[in-house]
């Protein structure tokens, strides 16, 4: 198929394809002649799976330029892409990571960590993001909130542990390795949209009667 007709199948206007040409999101079609190129269903479903990142993932362009080249790496083990995936969602935390006032949201942190007996990177773009959570409930005043803290852990622990078994069981190693990291990316942004669904409903049975 022609670009054209890529761009009617995919939903994505062209000018926005041939961005993600140049951007090395999107690998080359075919050449048949100096002005025109083939695409194939890989071009599909590679295209469909940028879109994923990028809108529902929000992930920025630079950041999807790793995750793809983590799924296309041969040489990278499943947990190595997983990791990657992590990475590229949690960039570096701004500010001295060793400053005074993150002492304590670090040691809650790495305690819950050790707690739980989790295998984990240290130091780790995911732990690092757990600190500068925990920093804010501090620094805020809302250090009651921390109580629920090991109803998260509970929950995501049981949640990761039915994702990775269930991309395990695939007999396709290619397809293990998207469902290992878009489990990561677009597995975060399912989290959020269920979180914020079940604290509506929440807020509606234990307030709503009380406006």
């Amino acid at each position: 198929m022609r670009i054209g007709e890529l761009s009617t199948r995919t939903g994505v206007p062209v000018p926005t394809i041939k961005y993600y040409l140049r951007e090395g999101l999107l690998p080359a079609g075919e050449l048949t002649s100096p002005n025109q190129a083939q695409y194939g269903d890989a071009h599909v479903r590679r295209l469909k799976l940028v879109r994923a990142l990028l809108d529902v993932g929000k992930l920025s362009i630079a950041a999807t330029r790793t995750v793809l080249d983590s799924i296309d790496a041969p040489d990278n083990s499943l947990h190595d892409r997983l990791g990657i995936a992590q990475h590229a969602l949690n960039p570096a935390p701004a500010g001295d990571p060793d400053s005074a006032d993150l002492l304590e949201a670090r040691e809650l942190a790495d305690r819950l960590i050790a707690e739980r007996g989790w295998l984990v990177e240290s130091p780790g773009p995911a732990r690092d993001t757990l600190t500068q959570v925990l920093h804010s409930y501090l620094e805020l005043g809302q250090q009651d909130l921390l109580v629920v803290l090991d109803d998260y852990a509970n929950a995501v622990e049981s949640l990761a542990a039915s994702e990775i078994a269930t991309v395990g069981r695939r007999p396709d190693p290619d397809s293990q390795v998207e469902g290992v990291v878009l489990g990561t990316v677009l597995g975060d942004a399912l989290i959020t949209a269920l979180h914020r669904l079940a604290q509506e409903d929440a807020s509606a049975r234990a307030f709503a009667a009380l406006g």
